[in-house]
């Protein structure tokens, strides 16, 4: 496989103000076999207007209603006919025009079943402006006990993973690229730590959007824990406190 179709999946719906970004970050990747597999979720606004824009022979495109983000990415995946597979959601972009070649290196070795990297935050309007730092690390399964999971976006999956391990769980609101990880990793699946900056993720995400968001993530991840049989506070406590070298 010397040069793989990569498809990458972006999400949307109301992304009209940042969707031009996404776009452009990857129509400028160096990398030419990309396919990119745009799932609007039936937006108000002029998202697909600007998507239209963009539109070219290496893009699918639809936009129908969906139950949240998971769902869409769930059409993505079952959408894509690339070998590999990468997220990149509408608020965010690529750290350069080389991160997917960088990464498409990586799948020579058949023994890979996936890559991550580091990932920066960055603010709303100036996205050159980083204002936290999250540095990821080489996978060894003492980490899980401490809430640990890579970047969930910077990861690059074979299809095939996605086609031996099953959909993200929509039953979770805001925690499903977590329970996808750990299932992942509790499988045994060799993923590779790069490490370089490959995203660039906008300030404001649905996570941390508000209050009720966090009380619920937390208790996504409780249940989690308990499904993986990898602790239950402490880990929470692990996986929140770690967070805050990141902004240092």
């Amino acid at each position: 496989m010397d040069c793989p179709k990569i498809s990458i999946i972006t999400p949307v719906f109301n992304g009209a103000k940042t969707i031009s970004d996404t776009l452009a970050s990857v129509s400028m990747q160096s990398y030419k076999n990309i396919e990119h597999i745009i799932v609007d979720g039936l937006s108000t606004d002029k998202t697909i207007d600007i998507v239209k824009k963009y539109e070219n022979k290496n893009m699918k495109i639809i936009s129908e209603p969906d139950s949240g983000v998971y769902d869409a990415l769930n059409k993505g995946v079952k959408l894509a006919s690339g070998d590999i597979i990468g997220i990149l959601h509408s608020d965010d972009l690529y750290a350069d025009k080389d991160v997917v070649s960088k990464i498409s290196e990586h799948f020579s070795d058949i023994s890979t079943d996936g890559v991550y990297t580091d990932l920066v935050y960055v603010q709303k309007k100036d996205t050159n402006k980083i204002f936290r730092h999250w540095e990821s690390c080489d996978f060894c399964p003492d980490l899980l006990k401490k809430g640990w999971m890579p970047p969930h976006p910077t990861v690059f999956l074979r299809k095939s993973i996605y086609e031996k391990l099953g959909d993200f769980d929509t039953s979770y609101k805001i925690a499903a690229d977590y329970d996808f990880m750990l299932r992942i990793f509790s499988t045994g699946a060799n993923l590779k730590y790069l490490h370089f900056i490959s995203y660039k993720m906008r300030a404001g995400g649905m996570t941390n959007r508000s209050i009720s968001n966090i009380i619920c993530k937390s208790r996504e991840n409780l249940r989690t824990f308990k499904k993986y049989n990898i602790g239950s506070f402490s880990a929470l406590f692990y996986k929140n406190f770690s967070k805050v070298e990141q902004f240092f």
